[in-house]
């Protein structure tokens, strides 16, 4: 049986689905020193563009490291679901008063006391540049059934996951 191939639409249609559905993620970025360090992030949106939106505060390492150095990586990881998203893209922080007001929500007063009146409240805005996400072709029994076949006659599981490879 061929493999499937997503169109370009859908592909980019479902990375939109997985990355909102998901929701958190580490965002990784490079320290002074040259380290690669990961922090959580919750995900606002994807919006028609592609770009993916997060609030930070401006007097975060996180600010200094993407203004010293804009390329950063997204992981996101579902493992009830078996759902991964790998994005490497380019992040800028943005200071847009009506995209704020668009994106904030009451569950973000937790970091955020005063809300939307928080000082040095901002957003982060990522461009991916490249995305790759894999997830359950037939759902997560059947991979599951899949590698418990493989275990058993110890032969190597069938191609039971979806694996797309997207240029942004």
């Amino acid at each position: 049986m061929a493999d499937e191939v997503m169109t370009r639409t859908d592909a980019i249609a479902r990375l939109k689905e997985l990355v909102e559905d998901i929701d958190f993620t580490m965002l990784t970025t490079q320290d002074p020193a040259g380290n690669l360090v990961s922090r959580p992030m919750s995900t606002r949106e994807m919006d028609e563009n592609g770009d993916i939106w997060f609030f930070t505060a401006d007097d975060t390492k996180k600010v200094d490291e993407v203004e010293a150095d804009h390329d950063i990586g997204l992981a996101y990881l579902d493992s009830k679901s078996m759902r991964f998203v790998s994005v490497a893209g380019r992040a800028r922080v943005v200071h847009d008063d009506a995209k704020m007001k668009e994106l904030y929500t009451a569950s973000l007063d937790i970091w955020f006391e005063d809300g939307l009146e928080t000082p040095g409240i901002a957003l982060l805005k990522v461009t991916p540049v490249e995305c790759e996400f894999w997830e359950p072709k037939h759902g997560k029994l059947v991979m599951a059934a899949g590698m418990l076949k493989a275990l058993v006659t110890k032969g190597t599981p069938d191609d039971t996951m979806r694996h797309e490879k997207i240029s942004c």
